[in-house]
Formats: C-alpha cells, structure tokens, sequence
C-alpha cells in the first residue's frame, strides 16, 4: 500500500512562524511536522510515500532528501500553480497502483492506520474519510454518517444552523485509484468541493471512519503551542527524541543543567541545551537543541525553537521563540507572543501579550512593544458575532483595532474602492468611525462620511450612492459597548465568505497599501438625512389621504437619533406625532414598551411604534393596544404586500411560520426560504433590484422608519385602521424556546438528533427540522450564545407547546447523558 503526503500548505495563520519555512516544516518539539506524519506511516509498514508540494518545496526536500533516512522511499510533486487538494493527488496518479491513504503534513495524528484500512475494506469503500469527533466543529467539515457509517452528506465549515452533527473531516482519507477518475490529470479540484459530492450523488460507496486516537490541525498559535502540551501530558503516542529521565522530565543527550535549575514538570529539553544557575522552567515548557538559557531566569508555558539565546533575568510568559532568536537580560515577554527567527530583544524590553514580530528585527533596550512590529495588535481569529463585530469602547473596540479592521475591509474589496462610513453621531462613535476611515484611506480607497446616520440610512447610502460597500457604527453610552456593522454594495449585511476573508487579512496583516500621494481625501456628506427623508416620502403613494385621515402616532425607542429622524419623516407625511422619549440612564426596552401601549389605552385611535435601537426593526401596538410581535409582524407586511399585487414573489427565513406558505399559494406567488441570519435574507430580498431601487419586503424588515410610513400609506389607501387589519392575520400558533447548551455539546446533540429522528420527515436546510402531520419543530444551535433554539408551530396553542416541551427534554436529556462514544 502506498500513501501521499499533502504537504503544501502555507500556514499564513501561523505568521511569523512560516514567514521564512512551510507550514509543514513547523517543528513540534524539535522536528518538523511532517516527520512525525513519515514515522507513523513506516510504523504501519507503508515506505513508498509521494508528497505534493507547492509552497517553498525545496526547503521541505533538502530535509527529507529520498526518504532513506526514516527507511522509506519519498517520491516529490510539485505544483506550479494552486491545484485544490484532489487536484494535487491527480497530479501524482502515475505514483499510485492501488488502494491508498492520503494524509496532511502539517497535521499530528496517531491514528491506528491499520484499523481505518480494515474498515475501508470491510465496507468496500471506494473512498473512506477519516472523521474525528469535535466538540466545536463550525472550523472544520462537518460530516453525516448514517449508523452504517455511509456518508449522507457534508458541509465545508458550517454555520452552527448546519451543524448537523460534530464528527469533522480530518482529511486524511483511504480511496481506490478509481474514485479520482472524475477528472483529468490537471484540472483543479478539492475534494470536500468537488470530488466528494459527486461521489455521493453518483452513490458511490463512500464511508466514514471514526477514529478514536489523537488528531490536531495545526492552523492557529493556540492548537500550535495545545499540540506541544497534549504530547507531554501523554495524549499522544509518539516517539520522543529526548529521554524521560523523571515523571514529566524530558532531558536530550548533551544538556547540562547547572546548580539550582527549577523544572515543574511537564519539561522538554532537546540536546546540548545549557540551563544556567537558578532557573526556572514551569510546566508545559518546551526547549529546543542548542539552547542557551541564563541565569535567574523563568520560562514558564512557553516553546524554544532550537538555537535559542536567552540572556539572565528573563521572564517569558507563554511565548513561542523561533529558531536563532536572540533575547537579552531584564526582558519580559508576555502572553501569546511570537517572535520571528534571528530577531534581536535588547535589554529591558517589555513585550506586551498578543505581539507577533517579524523575522530578522531588532527591538532597542527598554522599548515597551504593545503592538506587532508591522501593523498592529493580534486580535481573536474570529471577528464576527451573529452580524456584527461588537465588544467595550476603547477596549475591544479601541481606534487601533478599528483602523486595522478598516483596511481589512477594503482590502478585501476591489482596489480603490468606494466605501460608505458612518456612525451614530456620538463621541465614541466618531473617535471609532475616525479610526476605520484612517485604516481604508492608506488602502487607496474613497471614503464617503456620514456623520450622523442611522443603520437603515447608511444601507441607503450605499444604494444611493452606488458605493462598494459601508461600515456603520453604532454605540450604547450607557454601557460603553458598541458595534461595527459592514454592508455590500447591496445594502446588505456582508455574507460569511467575506466575513472570513476579513478575518483572515485581519489576522495575518496582509492589507493593501498605497503610496502617500495616492491617499484620498474623505467626502464629507452634509445633512444626508434630508435625502432619506426626501426618497422615503417618494415610497408613499397616498399622502393627500394620510393627510386627510389625520393619523395619530406614539413612537418610542432608547435611541433619540432614531426618534427624531422618526418624528421628522411622520410630521413631512403629515401625521400627528406624539414622542416618548427615553428617562433615565438605563432604561429598558420592556419598560419603554410598556409606557408606549399604557400611552396607546390611554389615548386610544392611536398606533404604537416601538423602533429598536438601531432603527431596523419595529414593534406595532394597534388603536386597541394590542402587540403585534415579530412574527405576527412578518405575516400582516406579506398580506399587505400581497394584497396591494405588485410582487411576484416573497422572501421568509426558513423558520417563519407556514401561513406564509399558504399566503403565497393563495396569491400564486413564490415563495423563496432562506437561511434566518440577516445577511441570507437581505441578500435574497436585494438581489433582483438595480440600485438604488429598494424592494418593498426589505423596507418593511429592515427600515423601520420607511416601514411604518408604507403601513400608514397602506391603511390610508384602504382606508381603514391597523386593528382591522392585524384582526385579518389568521391564527397561528408559534412558539420559540431557548434550552442552554454548551459549546462542545452543541454537534454531538445534533448528531445524536439526526440518528434518532431518521424514520421521521425531516429536513437539514438550517437546523434540524422534524415535520409533523399537525406541526413541525426545528432545533437550531445559537451561533452567539451557549444554547440551542427550539421552534414550534402546531394547528393550536396546546399542540406547539406539546412539540416544545417534548422536543426540549430530548434536547436536555441528550446534554446531561452525555454519550462518549460519539
């Protein structure tokens, strides 16, 4: 049998680690990756081993040579251009004779290769995917076996609404040489994308190995330096170079240790390391060969990479040092720090936690590094929550952070682009929309400034002006929180594909750059709210009626700017206005809701607006002061529209209620399901509209302020009040329920759902939805909180709670059973 390595990763979230080796040359206690791949291969008597390289191939075949030296036979294929992960395999065709097993080079595994090529042929499996149970599993592929271990379908880094399971695809797969026969010897293809979905449509035997033994991607610093401690906490069965001279202890041949070293296991040291006089190294710590270490010093879960100097009196503190790295006394050296190789510290300098430094720097004595050499502070891979980027003023969100994120941003759009910005008009919104406007304009980029702008304007900004994109910030004073919402050149929220590649730049600081003259001057828009009035009033089509029918209005919000954008529009309309306003610091939105519907029983003949906070949404109370609550909300705006005729089709995420289906059938409209995080449901509601045409159905979603004015125009046409109408909603019984659910729990009770629930009808679009005769539920993983989401609907009350409360049990019997098998 023979096997091939794919080894020609770059590893850019490991910068500056592989800024000067590829990613599988990245040692794990003092050998390459890769090696460890080569040993367990030969382990299980596999010595023919092709590798397919692509990134800095010749440093990789200087050092594994033919293979001789591991007693193997290594046979090299290098692609020229990028060719997808089956397209590299293809490229080694003539290398392969038989069955064979794919593994990375730049991951650590030691998985009984043995057993995993048994059940490939047991099964007669023409192509095997080894799968590894993860309790977080939205960074991998996700995998569905069914209880024979046939592979039913897979999802390539899912949401958590298509988290249908937690076992993920490691990818190291075994096939038959036919399974590659779908393409031609060149051609550019992934295996996950491409090969593997025609497989399955085409039924060919594929199947699902479950393996029990230890796996890692090495994708990030946290897994890097987790790897290290899971081998020295024995998780992993590997060979070691260094010998355990004690529990925990691992010494090389050659070290010295001198008098009054300090080890707390666990300790690796490579060979002919000195350790000077009165050190300390704290446990997991890691030292390479040829290692210097000085007196008084602490090294505490911290990696050396070999020929490492290290001066007296040093502290590192969790940092990763690359090879010849060269740091002097008095130093400190905080959390999560990397520093390249040959890179000089002097004397006294302080490295403050999260800093990466570039290869062959030299950083003066007594300096305090608080931010990367090059760009900026490292922060988390992950940017994004549910819709935005959210966190603290000046903390998470300081002016730092926020320039580096502009340039991300633009730099993911095409090069000179035009970018709206925005912000609500407050100090700490403005001190951040300064900053992101900073970060595009050394991109090349135009900027176009809003100052004081609400989230819908700003998206109408963005169609108005035809612009490439927008970012909108908005802030809550009294908390000190903010948000960071970016927008395409749709007007929509920006899709998760984009998300990731401004996570990815934004990590690796990899932006565009201009030369000074090329840096353009902001466009300052002046008082833009007066052309979102102006276009709004262009939408209604009845003001002389609403004019005539003198409709009365309460509005109320915890935000003033969208109040008095609010009352300014509905005054121009010609309603009568009367405004809440918010008292006190912290006030509520239930107790501003209830002094709104107290207002509207008071008042009577009056309709109720509550706007949230970034002016988006509303909630309506009618003359009679009842509530129309989301969902109630969703189906009176499509009955409006369709009863007015003038749509072909409606846009519902896949967890609203099913009388809009029968609305749709009623009027033979369309019916479009999407995914139910904003950006899927805009993008659909946007994509048939040349700008800066905006669609009805968005309006009414995701422009309160327009929203309530189409309503008004609405009833005035007919001439009749919301009570009426909102009594014409047919009943509909919709329940939602939130059961608290870890994040490691989160796959494996989706899975374990699925098994269960294979004899019912259901459906995996987003979620798992159950259909029943009389009502259907749906379980759905909260993408920002540790919980998962239960939605009901029944043909009564009773029977949507029956759903739920049978359904959550399950849901809180398969968390507190956990099963370990899965």
């Amino acid at each position: 049998m023979k096997a091939v390595i794919m080894a020609g990763g770059k590893g850019t979230r490991l910068k500056p680690m592989t800024c000067n080796l590829p990613k599988p040359m990245v040692p794990i206690l003092n050998k390459p990756v890769m090696e460890y791949s080569i040993e367990l291969l030969k382990q299980y008597g596999i010595t023919d081993i092709g590798v397919t390289l692509a990134y800095m191939p010749a440093s990789i075949m200087d050092y594994f040579g033919n293979g001789e030296k591991w007693g193997v036979n290594l046979y090299y294929f290098i692609e020229e251009t990028p060719m997808g992960t089956g397209g590299s395999i293809k490229n080694a065709e003539d290398f392969i004779d038989g069955t064979f097993i794919i593994i990375s080079g730049d991951a650590l595994t030691d998985i009984n290769i043995q057993k995993a090529v048994d059940y490939h042929h047991r099964k007669h499996s023409k192509a095997t995917l080894v799968l590894r149970s993860e309790e977080t599993p939205i960074d991998y592929g996700v995998v569905i076996t069914n209880k024979a271990g046939k592979i039913m379908r897979f999802l390539e880094k899912p949401s958590w609404g298509e988290v249908f399971s937690n076992t993920i695809n490691t990818g190291i797969y075994i096939l038959e040489p036919e399974a590659l026969d779908y393409y031609k010897k060149g051609d550019v293809f992934d295996f996950s994308k491409d090969l593997f979905p025609k497989l399955l449509a085409d039924q060919v035997p594929m199947f699902g190995y479950v393996m029990e033994e230890y796996w890692c991607d090495i994708g990030d610093l946290r897994s890097y330096r987790q790897t290290h401690f899971d081998i020295l906490e024995g998780k992993v069965s590997l060979p070691l170079k260094s010998k355990e001279v004690r529990k925990g202890i691992w010494i090389g041949e050659g070290t010295v240790l001198e008098e009054g070293v300090n080890l707390q296991p666990p300790v690796y040291i490579g060979s002919n390391s000195t350790i000077k006089n009165n050190t300390e190294l704290i446990g997991p710590a890691i030292i390479g060969e040829n290692c210097f270490v000085g007196e008084r010093t602490t090294i505490k879960k911290s990696i050396l990479w070999n020929h490492a100097n290290i001066d007296q009196d040093v502290s590192l503190r969790g940092a990763v040092l690359c090879s010849q790295t060269n740091i002097k006394s008095m130093t400190k050296i905080l959390e999560n720090v990397v520093i390249g190789e040959a890179t000089v510290v002097g004397n006294g300098a302080v490295i403050k936690p999260e800093v990466k430094i570039w290869p062959h720097k030299r950083i003066e004595e007594n300096t305090i590094v608080n931010q990367n050499l090059i760009w900026g502070t490292k922060i988390s891979k992950t940017l994004f929550g549910y819709r935005n980027i959210s966190g603290e003023i000046n903390i998470e969100l300081s002016p730092e952070f926020a320039a580096k994120l502009g340039a991300a941003f633009s730099s993911a759009l095409k090069d000179r682009s035009h970018i709206i910005v925005s912000s609500d008009g407050s100090n700490e919104g403005r001190l951040i929309q300064n900053a992101i406007i900073a970060g595009i304009a050394s991109t090349g980029a135009q900027v176009m400034e809003l100052r004081e702008s609400l989230l819908p304007m700003t998206r109408f900004a963005v169609r108005y002006y035809e612009a490439d994109g927008g970012i909108h910030i908005r802030t809550n004073s009294n908390v000190n929180t903010g948000s960071i919402e970016f927008i395409d050149h749709s007007g929509s929220n920006i899709s998760r594909s984009l998300e990731r590649e401004i996570e990815n730049l934004f990590s690796r600081d990899e932006f565009k750059r201009c030369n000074g003259d090329q840096v353009r001057r902001p466009i300052e828009v002046i008082n833009f709210n007066s052309i979102f009035l102006r276009e709004g009033l262009k939408k209604l089509q009845n003001q002389h009626q609403i004019k005539q029918s003198g409709s009365r209005l309460i509005i109320t919000s915890l935000s003033i700017g969208v109040l008095s954008v609010a009352e300014s529009f509905l005054k121009d309309m010609g309603c009568q206005v009367k405004v809440l306003y918010p008292y006190g610091r912290h006030m509520e939105s239930e107790a501003m809701f209830s002094a709104l519907v107290e207002e509207i029983n008071n008042t009577q003949e009056a309709i109720g607006v509550f706007f949230s906070h970034c002016g988006e949404e509303i909630v309506l109370v009618d003359e009679a002061g009842r509530e129309i609550g989301e969902e109630k909300y969703n189906i009176l705006a499509t009955q409006m529209l369709l009863k007015e005729g003038k749509t072909s089709k409606i846009i519902h995420p896949y967890i609203s209620s099913r009388i809009i289906d029968q609305l749709a059938k009623n009027h033979g409209v369309e019916l479009v399901r999407t995914k139910s995080d904003p950006a899927s449901i805009m993008s659909e509601m946007l994509k048939d509209y040349v700008r800066p045409q905006t669609p009805d159905q968005f309006i009414l979603r995701f422009n309160g302020i327009w929203a309530i004015g189409r309503i008004i125009d609405f009833l005035a046409a007919q001439g009749t009040k919301l009570s009426t109408i909102a009594d014409q909603i047919p009943e509909h019984y919709f329940m939602k329920k939130e059961i608290p659910c870890s994040w490691q729990d989160k796959g494996r009770v989706m899975k374990e759902m699925i098994l269960s629930h294979q004899a019912d009808n259901i459906e995996l679009f987003e979620g798992i939805k159950i259909d029943k005769r009389d009502g259907w539920a749906l379980i759905l993983p909260d993408s920002e909180r540790p919980l998962v989401n239960i939605y009901s609907e029944g043909f009564s009350q009773e029977y949507a709670e029956e759903l739920s409360t049978v359904f959550s049990e399950r849901i809180k019997n398969l968390i507190s059973h956990s099963d370990k098998s899965y």
